[in-house]
């Protein structure tokens, strides 16, 4: 992949405290990259060193081979949305559209007529005249986005674009603006902390914690191999359980627990194993599964139901299934005693140091208990 943008060990610190940590990333021409990690992870502070807003302690920001972490920003020919819209509100939406045009000194004709454009493109023609203050939220969000599209810009920047929006226009303006940067090749990196709209809007996702990348790839690539358990966690909400390896399949959890893995490991000693919700099974035969709890309670959430099942006093399970249909998940009342079960593909296990680890062939696993 040749890179459109580069960030080369890029870092940041405030006193003592290192916000971003040598932190570096090819993205294409036309690729969205979606920076996603829990609020303080850093992923806001990139962006901004990016943008220009904030200056780098060190590393290097290169756009089509170009150095220009020295440059201001407004000669990075980046366009910014914020998340609280940052509209001018003594400015209609028509001259909120224009305004980096003017700062530009475009000429008037041809500043109209962008105006125009970007207006057409976001749906807001008819707003042209109106103040933010009469628009919905949404719609000011569109504002801001024709306003950041309006000249043009290299790469757009969108630091939680969505934050102030109501759950379904969130998915609304969501699906809108992944659908005008794959029309328009845009080259764009957007910041947010939620997992869903990061899935649903991303050519590639990056997962930040604490000024770190803890991994770089597509969804299905972080979703089925998370480098770490806490890539487990926040791509997928995984169960994580921690415990002590009693041979290649076996764990017995903090709490007390067995649990019978699907998969062998050569490991010992400690672990931790990321199950999947919606990958585990509930049945009323504990005996025959890799693990057996007692339902704490049992959730009808429309297209699925949720359990909570409790391993040990320290360990609990949360299992997901569909809720109709000839695999319709059953529901438990709470304080029923059931058995868990999944297949490999459920679970994923990390060794002490929290690294990723395979599984074991048949003969690995005899050798290993010799």
């Amino acid at each position: 992949m040749s890179a459109w943008l580069r960030l080369d060990r890029l870092s940041k610190s405030y006193g003592d405290t290192l916000a971003v940590d040598e932190m570096s990333l090819d993205i294409a021409q036309g690729e969205m990259v979606v920076l996603l990690g829990p609020s303080g992870c850093g992923k806001t502070t990139t962006l901004r060193m990016i943008a220009g807003f904030v200056a780098a302690s060190s590393g290097a920001i290169e756009l089509e081979g170009r150095a220009i972490e020295a440059l201001p920003a407004h000669r990075r020919e980046m366009g910014m949305v914020f998340q609280n819209y940052a509209l001018f509100p003594h400015l209609n939406v028509a001259r909120n559209v224009a305004f980096g045009l003017e700062m530009r000194r475009m000429p008037r004709a041809e500043r109209d007529a962008r105006v125009a454009e970007m207006l057409r493109l976001v749906k807001l023609e008819q707003f042209a005249e109106r103040l933010p203050r009469s628009l919905s939220g949404g719609q000011q969000q569109r504002v801001a986005i024709a306003r950041a599209l309006a000249i043009h810009p290299k790469v757009l920047l969108l630091d939680e674009p969505l934050s102030n929006l109501d759950a379904e226009l969130r998915q609304e303006v969501a699906r809108e603006i992944r659908l005008l940067q794959q029309d328009r090749g845009l080259t764009t990196i957007m910041v947010t902390h939620d997992q869903q709209e990061a899935m649903t809007m991303a050519d590639r996702l990056v997962v930040m914690r604490e000024g770190r990348v803890q991994q770089v790839g597509r969804q299905e690539d972080l979703y089925e191999r998370p480098a770490t358990p806490f890539v487990a966690r926040f791509i997928g909400n995984s169960n994580l359980v921690t415990g002590e390896f009693i041979d290649h399949s076996r764990i017995r959890t903090d709490g007390g627990a067995e649990i019978r893995l699907a998969g062998g490991y050569a490991l010992q000693g400690k672990a931790t194993v990321a199950l999947r919700p919606e990958r585990i099974g509930l049945s009323i035969a504990p005996g025959h599964a890799r693990a057996s709890g007692e339902v704490l309670m049992s959730s009808y959430m429309g297209a699925v139901v949720e359990h909570v099942v409790a391993l040990d006093p320290r360990t609990r399970i949360v299992t997901r299934g569909p809720s109709f249909g000839d695999g319709a998940t059953q529901r438990f009342p709470a304080g029923t005693r059931v058995g868990l079960a999944w297949f490999r593909g459920a679970e994923c296990v990390f060794d002490a140091a929290d690294r990723l680890v395979g599984g074991v062939s048949t003969n690995e696993r005899i050798e290993s208990n010799a």
